[in-house]
């Protein structure tokens, strides 16, 4: 009997732990949608983003929502680098709602969050912690939500931890972002989430 109770443990803790899952297939995009008219491409195994003639806003978003997750991503800025990951995020052309975790140019707060179409930014990382972006090389970020926190991490270091109420009221999907202006070519990786 106690042998059977034990076995039904260990089964119990194998079926309820969370296993990271590759958003993107390294192949093509399925399982997302692009909104807007910016280029989102697949090659050599990398997910690119870059401008495209209208120069406007682009998105680049799950079909499946994600509510407490942990998400890790690789990114590499050429050009100009403005970009973004967006977190329980609605869509409607290229209007978006939802917080963006920031991909930007030194100088720009890369990790901090802002909030579109709504209170703009929420919260910056220190100036000092800018260091840890390396420009035109690889950069791993995360992001953990989980209820009304959200912290991100760039290449090990954190960024921001932030208490919010509206943001733990969020529904959505996770989004990639291309800023708009032109001159933009972000490539990505290994994007994996871990739902908590």
């Amino acid at each position: 009997m106690k042998y059977i109770l034990i076995l039904g443990i260990v089964l119990l803790t194998t079926t309820t732990y969370a296993q990271k899952k590759d958003l993107f297939n390294g192949r093509n995009l399925d399982g997302w949608s692009i909104y807007g008219t910016e280029k989102w491409y697949v090659e050599d195994g990398l997910l690119i983003c870059e401008s495209g003639p209208d120069k406007g806003y682009g998105y680049l978003a799950t079909d499946a929502e994600y509510k407490d997750f942990e998400l890790t991503l690789e990114f590499k800025q050429e050009a100009n680098g403005n970009s973004g990951v967006f977190i329980r995020s609605t869509i409607e052309g290229t209007k978006i709602s939802g917080w963006q975790v920031e991909v930007a140019p030194p100088g720009h707060d890369t990790g901090g969050v802002y909030e579109s179409y709504g209170r703009g930014w929420l919260i910056k990382p220190d100036p000092k912690k800018d260091k840890y972006l390396k420009m035109g090389d690889w950069n791993t970020m995360k992001i953990r939500v989980k209820g009304d926190k959200i912290t991100s991490w760039l290449n090990g270091k954190k960024m921001i931890s932030l208490v919010d109420e509206k943001i733990g009221q969020g529904e959505g999907s996770v989004a990639l972002q291309i800023h708009d202006g032109g001159g933009i070519k972000v490539k990505w990786r290994n994007i994996e989430i871990k739902e908590l």
